[in-house]
């Protein structure tokens, strides 16, 4: 199996032999990269395996994983294979690096939470949990594609209160949406556009240690860079 996109892997230091870590999947804006993202995680890169995945359409000096007819409106055949290929890459690094299966997470900003919340939906408990920052849920997505329950995935959904990209109504739709799903659903709203404050971040990464069960004895020293 190859992959489908350029990615980084950025592994715990002190790696165990036959032991398996928990794994955040960054997925990034539209025209950033995955080197970008790893900003936003860098502080969990001792207790997590890190992957930033690239988007393998060029958009200026950047990436995107889709074009848009216009605003909210994935050119659908793009769309399509974008999440194909997401999920196929997901097992791809599962079976190459060691990863546990249990505690798979993606963290997505903007295109990126687009993407990590469809994928939520479409792959279900294969996903231990997602972290979705500034986006939405394609209408088709919920009307045509053949989901899988979300009851027992976690779901850490944030919004920027003056979001002028994607309006705070829309983080409040997103929540509505997944409180319907899973009873496992966290939604807080910050002053900010659309960006990821500080605040932000601290809460996910509160959130994804506790959701992963880590406790100081898991926790390891250093990271490693490939």
């Amino acid at each position: 199996m190859t992959a489908a996109f350029r990615y980084d892997v950025h592994l715990p230091g002190g790696l165990e032999e036959g032991k398996r870590y928990p794994v955040i999947f960054t997925l990034h804006g539209k025209g950033s990269n995955e080197r970008n993202m790893f900003g936003l995680v860098s502080p969990l890169a001792k207790d997590f395996i890190i992957i930033g995945i690239r988007g393998s359409r060029i958009l200026g000096s950047g990436y995107q994983y889709y074009d848009l007819k216009s605003l909210g409106n994935p050119i659908r055949e793009q769309f399509d294979q974008a999440m194909r290929e997401l999920t196929e890459f997901i097992a791809y690094a599962t079976a190459k690096y060691p990863l546990d299966p249990q505690r798979r997470y993606l963290l997505g900003f903007s295109q990126g939470a687009i993407l990590a919340m469809s994928l939520a939906m479409t792959m279900g408990d294969r996903l231990k949990g997602i972290v979705a920052l500034n986006g939405y849920v394609p209408a088709f997505v919920k009307t045509e594609y053949p989901l899988r329950s979300v009851a027992q995935t976690s779901i850490f959904i944030s919004h920027g209160e003056f979001d002028s990209i994607f309006p705070i109504g829309t983080g409040r739709e997103n929540a509505a949406y997944f409180r319907t799903l899973t009873p496992n659903m966290t939604f807080n709203i910050y002053p900010t556009g659309h960006g990821v404050s500080p605040e932000n971040q601290q809460d996910y990464a509160a959130w994804l240690l506790e959701d992963a069960g880590l406790t100081t004895d898991e926790q390891e020293q250093g990271v490693i860079t490939l």
